[in-house]
């Protein structure tokens, strides 16, 4: 009752109730820090280049996997992009079986379905090949199999008692970094809220990075996911329980995204490009990781529930908005980053932090512009925004340590910014349509 009655706080915009929410929101994040430097979390082994999936199988081979379960989505197996791995255990003799069943955001419905056909095969070992979902699926595929219990037990915190199942990935967009994070997002069947899972023992043992799998991804998902990448390295930096292990990381995937996001945009054969980002959607995971994520990514899941926006797609309509209202928290994290990754502009080196702040935020801004990423949120409803603040509130208090914490109204009033983006482009198009 307690953490609930400190959400209402929230919304109630009152200053003074806020101070108890805030007293709150910075414990958790205090708890959260201290986990993820007390508690280890292991990295995977991370292969990289053009047979990376062979090397990953190796690897899978060697640790004593003789029944490979294959989880991926209907759309990639039809495309055979699990050829290239079926087809290696072929050669290798080794039994496998495929789940295309992964949708995206997948329920608890479509993980439990994966759970039994693993166990009916007798599989002792998984290998995720698609995006965020199917690794995701395929964690809790792992885990449920490892702990010998339902997914839905293992919603929350260290929840499991035995390691999961042998799980290596095989990322095929650059986006999620799912394949190097502690945790996974299984939604509810009815409701479609998203639940979490988290614990160490979730890394997968391995991970390939393969720019040939990627090559075929589609422009506008190669900038959707390239843009997650990139709201994950910037909320790992600005938050508050960044360090320098993390800084490492988050600085350069964000240095990665900048320069390779517009090339692999403009050239999805580019295989160098195709491999930098997939280096940085790795290492955008490993900072989270630690550092975690912030009220992009809050707000953002709440328009995906509410208006079925792809996930990377909603962090790109509301990163730039975020920033702003980060800035005045931020604003020395953010220059002391733009120095880091070159992201200052000629005879800028001696300007204010604000300046270069406000430069890199431009930059975030020209480069969402540049990848023609649609800002507009199609029905959206003023009805809406209580709850997708209170939720988005609860988020950021029960798992980020961001650099401001907003109040229901400043939410509210990024959704409006956005809906007024959304109707402005109705109009135009709309008149556009009268003209022709």
């Amino acid at each position: 009752m307690k953490k609930r009655n400190s959400i209402a706080k929230l919304v109630s915009n009152n200053p003074l109730q806020n101070v108890g929410y805030l007293a709150v929101a910075k414990t958790r994040a205090k708890v959260l820090k201290a986990f993820a430097y007390v508690v280890p979390i292991r990295r995977p082994m991370l292969f990289v280049g053009e047979t990376s999936c062979e090397e990953l199988c190796d690897m899978a081979i060697n640790e004593g996997s003789t029944n490979v379960f294959i989880v991926t989505d209907a759309v990639l197996n039809k495309l055979g992009i699990p050829a290239k791995v079926t087809d290696y255990l072929d050669k290798k003799n080794i039994s496998y079986t495929v789940y295309d069943g992964i949708t995206p955001d997948p329920t608890f419905k479509v993980v439990e379905e994966g759970l039994r056909k693993s166990i009916d095969a007798k599989c002792d070992s998984i290998i995720a090949i698609g995006g965020g979902s199917v690794i995701d699926a395929a964690k809790m595929i792992a885990m449920s199999q490892g702990n010998n219990c339902k997914p839905k037990q293992l919603i929350g915190i260290l929840k499991a008692r035995k390691p999961s199942a042998p799980l290596y990935c095989i990322p095929t967009t650059a986006g999620t970094g799912s394949e190097a994070t502690l945790g996974a997002v299984v939604s509810d069947d009815k409701t479609h809220q998203k639940a979490l899972s988290i614990d160490p023992r979730m890394v997968p043992l391995a991970a390939a990075i393969d720019p040939v799998i990627m090559k075929g991804m589609p422009a506008h998902i190669t900038a959707d996911t390239g843009i997650d990448v990139l709201t994950h390295a910037l909320e790992a930096w600005m938050s508050a329980n960044a360090s320098v292990e993390t800084d490492y990381y988050a600085a350069s995937a964000t240095k990665s995204v900048m320069q390779y996001l517009p090339l692999v945009y403009k050239d999805g054969g580019n295989l160098k490009a195709r491999e930098e980002m997939g280096i940085a959607a790795h290492y955008g995971g490993i900072a989270f990781n630690k550092a975690g994520l912030g009220y992009v990514h809050a707000i953002a899941h709440q328009l995906g529930a509410h208006y079925s926006i792809p996930h990377g797609r909603a962090n790109a309509i509301v990163l730039p908005y975020v920033l702003d209202v980060n800035h005045k928290a931020s604003k020395k994290r953010l220059a002391e980053l733009a120095r880091k990754t070159g992201m200052v502009k000629a005879g800028q080196a001696n300007s204010s932090d604000s300046d270069i702040a406000d430069h890199l935020i431009a930059q975030v801004r020209d480069l969402i512009k540049d990848l023609n990423i649609d800002p507009t949120v199609k029905g959206m409803q003023s009805s809406d925004f209580d709850a997708i603040a209170k939720a988005a509130a609860k988020e950021v208090s029960d798992t980020y340590a961001v650099p401001t914490y907003l109040s229901a109204s400043e939410i509210k009033d990024i959704l409006t910014k956005i809906q007024q983006v959304s109707e402005d482009f109705a109009s135009t198009d709309t008149k556009k349509d009268k003209a022709a």
